[in-house]
Formats: structure tokens, C-alpha cells, sequence
């Protein structure tokens, strides 16, 4: 009788213990449990992420209190004051329907008054300024602000020169037509306007003011009596 052929089995057990999973990202793979779930351990780089991070908004903080320190002390020191502006007077050489029958053309002569209150800082207007006229959200016409230097507690009448043109023709002259039949037509005076402010012989770096200005005129007739009812301007500083 032949031999009867046995197969033995081995049981060979795996430990999940033995190995470790290692990526290049710094992650690995270890046992927690003993049916061998497996955890990721967070790779080194989020932490060295995370310290920059805090790093660089500790920066952006003491940056932002050594401002505001340095902005107090020009405050108390040179008793800053901030300029004051007013549309005193406006005038329109042409505003009307073009030959086209579709445009508005428009040149106005806008008198601004800057004041500059204060005692020993002075403004030097820069280039690149931008100017608009505008009548609800139409723009009517634009220009650009005189080049110049304001002295300490110096007040001037300023010539602004806007022109231009819209787009809704005869339709706007229609509804501008029925407001100058009240007498109350209000207007919207946008500007941004690069200046440096100098401190007694100290010339800062260039800043961008945002000016605003809310005007009521009676109409916007071609003649020269056209009354400036109310003028209320402001403006903050341009971050972007």
C-alpha cells in the first residue's frame, strides 16, 4: 500500500507591530489597535508651517502698534489737524446733447477751496490724480487735481477743470431738466488725489486720499449764476 501524502499547513502570523510605513511626506503608519488599525502621525511639516505662520502675524502686529505709536506722536508733537474742502462755485461752459443725438458733452469749471489749518505741516499735491463729476450713476465728465504745494494754514481757491461726456443722451438732459425745475439738483464730486505731507523739514512718503463730496446745485445752465446750495466733502486715507 502506497504512502499516503500528508500536506502540512503552516500558520505563519504577521504581526502589524513588525512594519513601518514610512512616505516622504514624514507620515507614518503605526498599530494602535490589535486588529491592526492604523494611524497616521502628522508629518513635521505642519508645525513648522504653523510656527511661520504665528511668526510672520506677530510681525504684522508689532508693525501695526509701531504705526499707530509713530501716528500718535506726530498727533501730539505737530498737532495735526486735517484739511478742510468745499465746492465754493461751479460753472458750466457746455453740457448738451452731441451731434449725434446720443451723448452728453460736458465742460465744467469746478471751484474747490482747500484749507490747510495746520501750523507746521505742509501738502505737497502730487501727480496722478483722478477726478469725476457725477449725477446719480451716471459719470458726466473728469478731470484731474492741480500739482501744487499748500503751505501752513494757507487757504486756496483751486480751478478744476472736468470734461467728458455720457452716454443716456437726451434722456438724462430730460430727467435733469425736470430736477432744475425745483431748484435742487444734486451732484457727486469723487476724487483720488496722491499727496505728501511734509513735517516742518521732514517729507513723508506718498499717500493716496479718497476725497467725497456731496453737492446741491439749482440747475446747470451755461450762464453764471448757478447757485452752490450745499457743499459737504470728506475723505479717508486709500489703503489700496
Amino acid at each position: 500500500m502506497a504512502e499516503q501524502l500528508r500536506i502540512h499547513t503552516v500558520d505563519m502570523h504577521i504581526s502589524p507591530s513588525s512594519f513601518t510605513v514610512s512616505e516622504k511626506s514624514g507620515a507614518s503608519v503605526s498599530p494602535s489597535t490589535p486588529g491592526g488599525t492604523a494611524r497616521l502621525r502628522p508629518p513635521k511639516r505642519r508645525s513648522r508651517c504653523s510656527r511661520c505662520l504665528c511668526w510672520t502675524l506677530l510681525a504684522v502686529i508689532i508693525l501695526i502698534v509701531l504705526i499707530a505709536a509713530a501716528a500718535g506722536v506726530v498727533y501730539v508733537v505737530f498737532r495735526l489737524r486735517l484739511p478742510k474742502y468745499s465746492v465754493d462755485h461751479l460753472r458750466v461752459s457746455r453740457f448738451g446733447v452731441n451731434d449725434d443725438d446720443i451723448t452728453v458733452g460736458a465742460v465744467f469749471d469746478v471751484a474747490v477751496m482747500a484749507t490747510n489749518p495746520n501750523r507746521k505741516i505742509g501738502i505737497y499735491y502730487e501727480e496722478g490724480s483722478e477726478l469725476s463729476l457725477w449725477y446719480a450713476d451716471e459719470r458726466l465728465c473728469t478731470g484731474s487735481f492741480p500739482v501744487f504745494y499748500q503751505g501752513h494754514r494757507n487757504t486756496m481757491v483751486l480751478h478744476v477743470f472736468l470734461t467728458g461726456g455720457t452716454q443716456e443722451g437726451s434722456e438724462l438732459l430730460a430727467e435733469l431738466q425736470q430736477q432744475q425745475l425745483a431748484g435742487v439738483l444734486p451732484l457727486t464730486f469723487l476724487g483720488d488725489v496722491p499727496v505728501r505731507v511734509k513735517l516742518d523739514k521732514l517729507t513723508l512718503w506718498k499717500v493716496t486720499f479718497n476725497v467725497r463730496c456731496s453737492v446741491v446745485v439749482d440747475s446747470l445752465t451755461t450762464s453764471d449764476d448757478i447757485s452752490v446750495r450745499s457743499s459737504s466733502c470728506r475723505f479717508r486715507l486709500k489703503l489700496w
